[in-house]
């Protein structure tokens, strides 16, 4: 059954070590020595993580989405941003507690569809994007006009 075995991986043994001392007639003697390899421990650092964490976000979060309406629900705690069309509410949830450190209670997600617009006799499309309504808890703050 040769043919059969040809995808297999051949299991190698370690070669041995060959000491310099003789026994016997002539013959050698051979020593295996097992060593063993320590592995690092395995530990993220948390800055390593949250490194990570920072670029995840930037595929999720867009910009945040400055209007008049957004900066009235800031008074109760809600934030709009646009978001990439693919993005859940989980993701926006996650991307927004790690970039910017507040807890979020909810997350709701609205589709503005493309629109059709015409200039003279040029018709063509408005581009449609997704974006995210998102609360957070009391007293927490997002700063989203540096000033």
């Amino acid at each position: 059954m040769p043919i059969l075995n040809i995808f297999k991986r051949k299991k190698t043994k370690p070669s041995p070590a060959v000491s310099g001392t003789t026994k016997g007639k002539g013959k050698k003697e051979i020593k295996s020595e097992a060593k063993e390899i320590k592995k690092p421990s395995g530990v993220i650092t948390p800055i390593a993580k949250k490194e990570k964490e920072f670029l995840d976000t930037y595929k999720i979060l867009k910009i945040p989405h400055v209007t008049e309406k957004a900066t009235d629900l800031t008074k109760i705690n809600q934030y709009i941003f646009k978001v990439w069309p693919r993005a859940n509410k989980f993701e926006i949830k996650k991307a927004i507690e790690s970039l910017y450190g507040v807890g979020v209670i909810g997350v709701k997600i609205i589709n503005i569809p493309k629109k059709k617009r015409r200039l003279g006799k040029v018709s063509g499309w408005r581009q449609g994007y997704k974006k995210a309504i998102v609360k957070i808890k009391e007293g927490q703050k997002i700063e989203v006009l540096p000033r």
